[in-house]
């Protein structure tokens, strides 16, 4: 299982056969997967040890309060900005497309209190409210993908009429859909503190399967068919004047938490197999990447409102 938000495991080269299951102290003081419950870790193997646990645990809270201090003050002004100068707000970056981004980075930053105080002090809120967590989580970030992408090839944002109020309601119950499997693969775990993890399956389990799927789809294929299709087409290319592209800066943030999860993926599998540098480095950079893209919070609301009036 992997810990929320941030957490990953890469698994250990030395995996021995055995019949030995760890708990969740002995995973993270050793930070090494348990996917299987006939398997057991080699403690003894140097230098696979990876101390990312305990860097996560020791930096996550602060980065998250941090963000979400940000992101609110930030968001903030973007909704005052939206209602006092409504006459500034033109297409690609519509009044409607900004509000809607603006309610989904609101519903992102409302979860950063609760899942850093989860990672501090322990998950409280139980396992229900852990998956509901994932499920708000993931569905932010699917609404926010899909309003990217509907502002970046259609003007139908520009007006809020029948026919972008049908597409708002669209995107919302579709982004809703595509983040339930996130619920189905999180939960949590007893321990002296109980954590709230981002997967509690199995990594080829058919719930974290169309996770990941739906999860590549969004931060990877999504940008790189919009990209194509933007210089491809001339009416798209004359839309990205200085600061019109301020949105995308959602799909540049994210992009690479997709390579990681792409990556990770490979070396659970068995599919690319880790060397003990591999295995020591890439938790960091797949946390890493997490964090960049938490970033689009606090640094989306910037972009557009400098897009606009700088």
């Amino acid at each position: 299982p992997r810990l929320t938000p941030f957490r990953s495991r890469s698994q250990s080269p030395s995996v021995l056969e055995g019949t030995t299951t760890l708990d969740l102290l002995e995973i993270m003081s050793n930070y090494s997967d348990d996917d299987d419950s006939n398997i057991t870790l080699d403690y003894t193997a140097e230098p696979c040890r990876n101390d990312y646990c305990s860097f996560f645990e020791r930096v996550a809270p602060a980065f998250l309060a941090a963000a979400c201090a940000a992101a609110a003050l930030g968001t903030g002004t973007l909704l005052v900005a939206l209602v006092k100068r409504p006459h500034v707000w033109g297409w690609p970056q519509s009044r409607a497309l900004v509000a809607q981004l603006a309610v989904g980075t609101g519903l992102f930053t409302a979860l950063l209190p609760a899942v850093a105080a989860g990672i501090a002090q322990g998950w409280r809120l139980g396992a229900g409210l852990c998956r509901l967590t994932h499920l708000l989580w993931h569905w932010s970030l699917f609404a926010q993908g899909l309003l990217v992408a509907s502002g970046s090839c259609s003007t139908v944002w520009c007006r809020w009429d029948p026919r972008s109020r049908r597409l708002a309601v669209a995107v919302w119950a579709g982004a809703l859909l595509l983040a339930v499997p996130a619920a189905f693969t999180g939960g949590t775990v007893a321990a002296e503190e109980t954590s709230c993890i981002r997967r509690s399956v199995g990594i080829l389990s058919p719930a974290y399967l169309l996770h990941l799927a739906l999860c590549l789809c969004l931060f990877l294929l999504l940008p790189a068919a919009l990209l194509a299709a933007t210089l491809a087409v001339p009416r798209l290319r004359a839309s990205w004047e200085p600061g019109s592209g301020a949105s995308w800066l959602f799909f540049v943030l994210w992009v690479p938490y997709g390579v990681g999860l792409a990556m990770d993926f490979l070396l659970r599998t068995g599919l690319l197999q880790p060397t003990c540098d591999i295995f020591q480095r890439f938790d960091y950079a797949l946390g890493l990447s997490e964090g960049l893209g938490v970033l689009h919070c606090s640094l989306g609301p910037v972009a557009l409102l400098a897009a606009r009036f700088c």
